[in-house]
């Protein structure tokens, strides 16, 4: 097995690989925001953040990934080129799909899209953490989170991170919804 970010080892089909993830995981959102139904905790904070700047939501995402990267320095974590390219790909990809989506649809074709969105982003995440390459800032927050602090559980860690991040994006204007509820479940 290779080694997180090692490139020796097959690396045109992790690359490959590493970016399908990445350009997937921004057109599912993509999906879920033009649903209308709400969002993963993380993008309810970026929506919020983009429609109180005015900034787009690709730019917030990418902006949020890079100050979540600047968490990583006393929780002494390395970042991956997966890492870094997840910072940058999914904001530019988010946003170029983004103006490629119909804004107002019937009710079905928004439930459509969400079920599409989640379906895409469990096969993405899949996608880009298989290849080794490095976890997503977010993640890579949660895991060397619980390193540093082994007795608290990936579980806690996690649920704690994203509450907050739902709740102050919540507050921020973002948009929690059934799809948010779904995309937990799922």
């Amino acid at each position: 097995m290779a080694a997180i970010g090692n490139l020796r080892y097959r690396p045109a089909r992790r690359l490959a690989q590493l970016y399908a993830g990445l350009v997937l995981y921004g057109v599912s959102m993509a999906l879920m925001i033009r649903s209308g139904l709400g969002l993963d905790p993380w993008d309810v904070f970026h929506q919020g953040v983009s429609e109180r700047t005015g900034l787009s939501f690709g730019t917030v995402t990418i902006a949020v990934g890079a100050l979540v990267l600047l968490l990583w320095i006393p929780l002494r974590q390395r970042p991956g080129v997966g890492t870094v390219s997840n910072v940058v790909v999914i904001g530019l990809v988010v946003d170029a799909t983004l103006p490629l989506l119909p804004q107002e649809l019937p009710f079905a074709a928004r439930v459509a899209l969400l079920v599409s969105g989640i379906v895409a982003n469990g096969a993405a995440t899949g996608l880009y953490i298989g290849a080794r390459l490095g976890p997503g800032p977010r993640d890579g927050l949660m895991t060397g989170f619980v390193a540093r602090r082994p007795r608290f559980s990936i579980r806690l860690v996690r649920t704690t991170i994203e509450v907050t991040v739902l709740a102050l994006g919540w507050l921020l204007g973002g948009t929690v919804g059934v799809g948010t509820v779904a995309y937990a479940l799922t």
